[in-house]
Parts: C-alpha cells; sequence; structure tokens
C-alpha cells in the first residue's frame, strides 16, 4: 500500500517572508509523523537524511527530517522540521499554495512532487484576499 501525505506551502514555507525558520514544520500528529522514520527523543535534536526521489523524472534530493527537542536540554524548542529542501522548492518554482506530496512505497522509497495550485495567484482567494496558512494532511490511497 502506497503511504501519502502532503503540505500546502505557505509563504514561509518557501522564504518569502524573510523569517529564518529552519525548514519546513511538521505537526506532532500521529497521522503525518508516522510518515517519516522514528527519532530517537532521548538525543539531542536527532536528525535522519532522507534520499527523496522527483515522482516526475526521478532526480535525487537530500532532506533531513530533524527533531528539535532542546527544550528538554535546557533550550527551548520542541518541534519536527523538515530542512534542505531551498534548492529542491527553487528548481521546482514552488509558489505559495503550491501542495508537496510526499509518497512511500512498499520498498520505502519516497518520492516528492509539486503540485500547482496557485490559479489566482500567490495566497488569493476569489475575492482577492490574502489566504494565511499551509497545513498538512494524510493522503489515503
Amino acid at each position: 500500500m502506497l503511504k501519502r501525505i502532503s503540505k500546502q506551502l505557505s509563504a514561509n514555507d518557501i522564504g518569502l517572508t524573510g523569517g529564518h525558520q529552519a525548514g519546513i514544520l511538521v505537526p506532532k500528529e500521529p497521522a503525518v509523523l508516522g510518515f517519516f522514520p522514528s527519532l530517537d527523543s532521548k538525543t539531542k535534536n536527532p536528525r535522519i537524511k532522507l534520499i527523496v526521489r522527483e515522482l516526475d523524472d526521478n532526480t535525487r534530493w537530500e532532506f533531513n527530517f530533524i527533531y528539535y527537542n532542546n527544550k528538554f536540554f535546557d533550550g527551548t524548542r520542541n518541534e519536527f522540521r523538515l530542512t534542505c529542501m531551498t534548492k529542491y522548492l527553487r528548481a521546482v518554482d514552488a509558489k505559495v499554495d503550491d501542495e508537496l506530496v510526499f509518497q512511500m512505497d512498499e520498498n520505502g522509497s519516497i518520492y516528492v512532487h509539486c503540485n500547482r495550485n496557485n490559479i489566482l495567484g500567490p495566497g488569493m482567494n476569489d475575492d482577492g484576499v490574502l489566504v494565511l496558512g499551509g497545513g498538512w494532511k494524510v493522503i489515503n490511497s
């Protein structure tokens, strides 16, 4: 069975807000976190390199999946993130409201595809109002 999740991209995710975030935030929702390899929470800021291939042309990318857990080591952060994605996002010319779809095949190989969803322009609804957000969802197949 194919496992799939997706993330609607926000302006912050693609670097348009000028923020200095480290990658795309991954929610602690079990269905989304369960897509990624588990990380040892007893280690400070554990990470794993994910080899990800583009679904369209099989281009190889290396992303990092990190649990920033320094809150438990005299710090402040307690969050999961996907990092090292900037080159990929630029290569596919990702825009606000585009949807990144991650899928894992039966062998555990991970693929990514960028679906274009910004027909009305970056972050705009039918009335021309800026819409903030960008959530993850699990895609049942």
